[in-house]
């Protein structure tokens, strides 16, 4: 009931550009093959109209309990351009010189390169960073992302990993 496009289409498309989010199609096509052809696109669950809210809730709870949790690539060491970071020994290298980072930095890009091409808005990473769930100390991500900018881009007006996403926040692309 989309107006360009059906939610059958959407969910191809996401499946097909590698986004694993979870997909609950909620519709009130009640036949068994739009639920199948749904479900085989990628859908994680279907529910039909009308449904309870509380089952919806459910059902979105119950979903991390059923996935595995996600394979980010990072084993302990991460490269990228002539950058080594090894999350094991807390230890970064840029062209082979250590490059000395206190442990939030090290936790900001942990959390950059773990959810690499995922977008955090200040507030996020201002939650699972420093803990604070408020936006009055917003001006300290910008300050860490300077700075971990200045140690390991080679432009940090030009950065090619740790981009800024106007409006929305920032995102690692290495």
């Amino acid at each position: 009931m989309l107006p360009d496009c059906s939610g059958l289409d959407v969910c191809r498309d996401l499946r097909r550009a590698g986004i694993a989010a979870p997909i609950i199609m909620i519709t009130a096509r009640d036949q068994v093959t739009g639920k199948v052809v749904g479900l085989k696109l990628g859908a994680d669950d279907y529910v039909t109209k009308p449904f309870d809210a509380q089952e919806l809730l459910a059902r979105i709870e119950a979903h991390p309990r059923r996935s595995p949790p996600p394979d980010t690539g990072v084993t302990g060491v991460y490269r990228f351009g002539d950058v080594v970071v090894d999350f094991r020994a807390m230890q970064v290298t840029r062209a082979g010189r250590n490059v000395a980072l206190g442990a939030t930095h090290m936790k900001l890009l942990r959390n950059l390169i773990e959810n690499r091409g995922k977008v955090f808005s200040r507030d996020e990473l201002l939650d699972t960073v420093w803990g604070f769930p408020e936006t009055v100390y917003s001006r300290t991500v910008d300050v860490h992302v300077a700075e971990l900018r200045k140690c390991l881009e080679d432009d940090p007006r030009r950065p090619a990993y740790i981009l800024t996403v106007r409006g929305f926040g920032y995102k690692f692309a290495g």
